[in-house]
């Protein structure tokens, strides 16, 4: 046998005894695997909180790689936070209204389409006509929940915070005053109680204005009930336009101004300084 003949076998043994080593090593290590993922199969079953932790440290880690590959904080609730709904869901009605209020008011048809379903739904428990309210909210805020006026008022109905603390506590405290839904809440009551206390629609909006012994309330009343009336149109299908211009006012014919009258002597510009300083 030749030389080169014995080391072609050599070689061959060689492989052939390091590929079944190889294969012993791979067939025992899938082996412990299997029987280590069976054992913690069972563990996991026989004891639910070790499954709760494995899969609370699992998420967390997920949640790490999602923050280092996108530089994104994940939060999978942040939808169900979302003061949202799809017209679509809403009954015909409501779905109506909500989309004019997005076109004239310019606010997603989304966040519009819940505040216009929990409106009829308050306004069916307390009898209160939810176009009503719709109304108030348009004047007070138009739609913005993070609206605040000069004097306090906060919010889509424009509530008082400081004033009607105490009506926020069931809902945590005075800052859900930006929380659109309870916001609502609290200002359908304060509207209620409004109404209730003047004996009419018209005296109730003054009363919430804060104009209830007033003679004037700025035209707050007659906005309010202009809306509310568009939007009663609109709920019963009428075609309403969401913007109407304002009236223009006749043009009056211009007068030349009559020239400035100039003294003509320094005892009468000294009796018309005096005259205006009077004034």
């Amino acid at each position: 046998m030749s030389a080169s003949t014995n080391l072609f076998l050599g070689l061959r043994r060689v492989t052939s005894t390091v590929a079944k080593g190889f294969f012993d090593i791979t067939h025992n290590s899938i082996a412990l695997i299997g029987l280590v993922v069976l054992f913690v199969s069972i563990a996991l079953f026989a004891r639910p909180e070790l499954r709760v932790l494995g899969e609370t440290h699992l998420f967390s880690w997920l949640q790490e790689r999602r923050v280092d590959l996108t530089g994104l904080v994940s939060d999978p609730v942040a939808s169900d936070r979302a003061t949202a709904a799809h017209p679509k869901d809403l009954p015909k009605q409501q779905a109506t209204v909500a989309l004019w209020l997005s076109k004239k008011y310019r606010v997603a048809p989304e966040p519009v389409s819940a505040i216009v379903a929990e409106a009829y739904d308050i306004g069916k428990r307390v009898s209160l006509d939810p176009t009503l309210i719709l109304a108030v909210m348009a004047i007070e805020s138009g739609f913005n929940p993070f609206a605040q006026s000069h004097v306090g008022a906060q919010g889509l109905m424009q509530v008082m915070t400081r004033v009607h603390s105490d009506k926020y506590q069931s809902y945590g405290g005075e800052f859900a005053a930006f929380d659109p839904l309870a916001n609502l809440r609290v200002g359908v009551k304060v509207l209620q109680d409004c109404i209730r206390a003047a004996g009419s629609i018209e005296g109730g909006l003054k009363y919430y204005v804060g104009a209830a012994n007033l003679e004037y309330d700025g035209g707050y009343t007659a906005k309010v009930m202009n809306e509310y009336v568009r939007l009663k149109q609109v709920a019963l299908g009428k075609p309403v336009p969401a913007w109407v211009p304002p009236p223009t006012a006749p043009l009056k014919a211009s007068t030349p101004a009559a020239p400035p009258s100039v003294p003509e002597s320094p005892d009468e510009a000294s009796a018309t300084s005096a005259t205006v300083a009077l004034k």
